[in-house]
């Protein structure tokens, strides 16, 4: 399973998230919907999406490289 796993980009995504609301984030790197998750997972057998909620309404950087040490948020590991 970890070896499925592959970058989804090579830098975060900004995104508008709202406070409360839950998102699911692609820990894969196969969804098509980056940095979301689409189930790509299931089909690649990989690692299964990471369900967050924002905590304030704001822009969020949010990882694509998969890297990161502070999911899902962009923390530079892609550099």
């Amino acid at each position: 399973m970890e070896n499925n796993k592959k970058r989804g980009g090579d830098a975060p995504i900004a995104c508008d998230l709202e406070a409360g609301k839950k998102y699911s984030w692609c820990t894969c790197g196969h969804s098509e919907n980056q940095p979301f998750c689409d189930g790509g997972h299931r089909a690649a057998e990989s690692t299964p999406n990471l369900r967050f909620e924002a905590e304030e309404t704001k822009t969020y950087y949010i990882c694509t490289c998969k890297l990161t040490k502070n999911p899902p948020f962009c923390d530079g590991s892609h550099q």
